[in-house]
């Protein structure tokens, strides 16, 4: 006979062993040959800092309020630290007040958007176009004109002003 116990021990096991191999930071699952710009494991860590690959490759999230460019105020462009693709201007960031930057609109064509379940929820994930680097998250709680809120990881870009 199955106790209450034993069952909710068995469940709460399953979802421990869910959430450790989901939420591990495993390397993001990319098929070769997709991206413009591609390198393996080795090469990627050997370019990128510590934070930028755990971002970047993995899918992970830097602490909020901790990006200088939040406070980034210059006119020029945002790139992806990964590659180096242009990928929003800055007269479309704004201050979300979330504590990471965050922009209304990606530069056309830029990167692409693709569904995320991760931690019991759906969101749209945000990638870059070229090196399939995760950029950070799109919600619908943005500003005037299109409503969006790109929000990205400081360390998933790299900020280049404009040419005076």
């Amino acid at each position: 006979m199955i106790t209450r116990r034993a069952l909710f021990g068995s469940a709460l096991a399953g979802l421990g062993v869910y959430a450790a191999t989901r939420f591990a930071g495993t390397p993001n699952a990319k098929a070769a040959g997709k991206f413009e710009v591609e390198h393996t494991a080795a090469e990627w860590k050997k370019l990128l800092t510590d934070e930028q690959y755990y971002v970047l490759r993995e899918e992970g999230t830097e602490r909020p309020f901790t990006s200088p460019l939040n406070h980034e105020k210059r006119k020029g462009v945002f790139a992806c630290a990964g590659c180096d693709l242009p990928l929003f201007n800055s007269d479309t960031k704004f201050d979300s007040g979330t504590g990471w930057p965050s922009f209304w609109s990606p530069i056309k064509g830029s990167v692409i958007e693709i569904s995320d379940n991760s931690f019991g929820m759906m969101r749209t994930a945000v990638e870059c176009h070229r090196c399939g680097g995760h950029l950070g998250h799109v919600f619908d709680d943005g500003p005037k004109p299109t409503g969006l809120r790109y929000c990205m990881n400081g360390v998933a870009l790299k900020f280049k002003p404009a040419s005076a």
